[in-house]
């Protein structure tokens, strides 16, 4: 029977109908999202919300102000600065529509949804390849060439994980304005090397619109919680677009709770760094390669003469592991697999089973 591969991580309940094996005994890191799950007191505060009928039969703020607000305390920034939607999809297509975008550049391999929601909404899309050789970096010039009017670029990369510095990523949105070209940043990952940034710059570059997430870092992929930061007039035309209502009372209460938490925060940086770089090590020891990743996640490649999707296959069927199979990366070349950073013990398990699958 031929397996249908799904589009995105996490997909646990279609790979367990397709397999015939029971979904709670999967092993996901195909999914990257915080092993800790959210915050403790994001439970109790969804507790106490449940425990108020009015957070149930009363409309959510319009305006999404409490949420803004701790947005706003999060990075650093101004509230006016600030749109939030139901996502990062509906914010890219919000932001498409309000800046009116014709023709975009699109450095690939990429999130997949980039040129789903860029097709939808009729963009002519100028895809630019990056090279594996030179470690999936930006070139400034070659990006900067054509006749589009907007670049999509992510800091770090999905699925590279290669993480640009910030000067690097604030040159190349200085040169593209004096192009008229406007920058579309997607930070979903810079939670986890917040220096890198360039929220801070927004008022400075008018031509820049960052895209942050609630969901990975938190832990709360059940909560969609997404939000732009730019100009107050880019958001101000950003915001016209988004539905009303976007965000539910309960996610905006559960992920304000959760920004706040810095003891959380800290530890999920600590151990996601101990367990990445356990997990680099012992995935080179097996003669894999390894990208340098600065999020939550590491993309290898297996030896030549190993096929992905079979080896994929296999840890499913014999060790009931997931990874990412990353055959639907446009521009990436065949043989990777990519995998969250995910407990110690359940790192080990990973590591154990890439072993014995690839002597076997």
């Amino acid at each position: 029977m031929a397996i249908e591969l799904p589009l995105h991580g996490g997909q646990l309940r279609q790979i367990a109908k397709s397999f015939g094996i029971p979904d709670e005994s999967l092993l996901d890191f195909s999914a990257n999202i915080n092993p800790a799950g959210p915050p403790i007191g994001v439970y109790a505060e969804l507790r106490k919300a449940l425990d108020d009928p009015s957070v149930l039969t009363t409309y959510p703020e319009l305006k999404e102000t409490s949420l803004r607000n701790a947005l706003a305390a999060y990075v650093g920034i101004e509230p006016e600065n600030i749109a939030v939607a139901n996502g990062f999809v509906s914010l890219l297509d919000a932001a498409l529509r309000a800046l009116s975008v014709r023709q975009c550049r699109l450095p690939v391999p990429a999130f997949i949804e980039y040129r789903r929601t860029l097709m939808n909404a009729s963009v002519e899309i100028n895809p630019a390849g990056l090279n594996p050789e030179s470690g999936f970096q930006y070139d400034i010039e070659f990006l900067l060439q054509g006749s589009h009017d907007v670049i999509l670029l992510a800091n770090p990369q999905n699925p590279t994980g290669i993480l640009h510095d910030r000067k690097t990523i604030l040159e190349f949105t200085r040169r593209a304005a004096e192009r008229g070209i406007t920058v579309f940043l997607d930070e979903a990952f810079v939670d986890y090397c917040s220096e890198a940034s360039l929220v801070g710059d927004v008022e400075r570059h008018p031509n820049l619109v960052v895209f942050r997430s609630v969901t990975k870092f938190f832990g709360m992929p059940g909560l969609r919680v997404a939000y732009a930061v730019s100009s107050v007039n880019t958001i101000a035309r950003i915001q016209e677009q988004i539905a009303p209502w976007s965000i539910t009372t309960l996610a905006s209460r559960a992920a304000a709770v959760a920004l706040a938490d810095k003891d959380y925060i800290c530890q999920t940086l600590e151990l996601n760094e101990q367990r990445k770089s356990w997990l680099d090590h012992e995935l080179q020891k097996l003669s894999l390669h390894v990208e340098p990743s600065s999020a939550n996640f590491v993309l290898f490649r297996l030896p030549s003469g190993i096929d992905e999707r079979t080896f994929w296959k296999r840890m499913i069927e014999e060790h009931h592991i997931v990874l990412r199979l990353c055959r639907d990366y446009e521009a990436l070349p065949e043989g990777y697999l990519r995998a969250a950073v995910r407990s110690d013990s359940e790192n080990h398990k990973l590591v154990e089973a890439l072993q014995q699958t690839l002597m076997s």
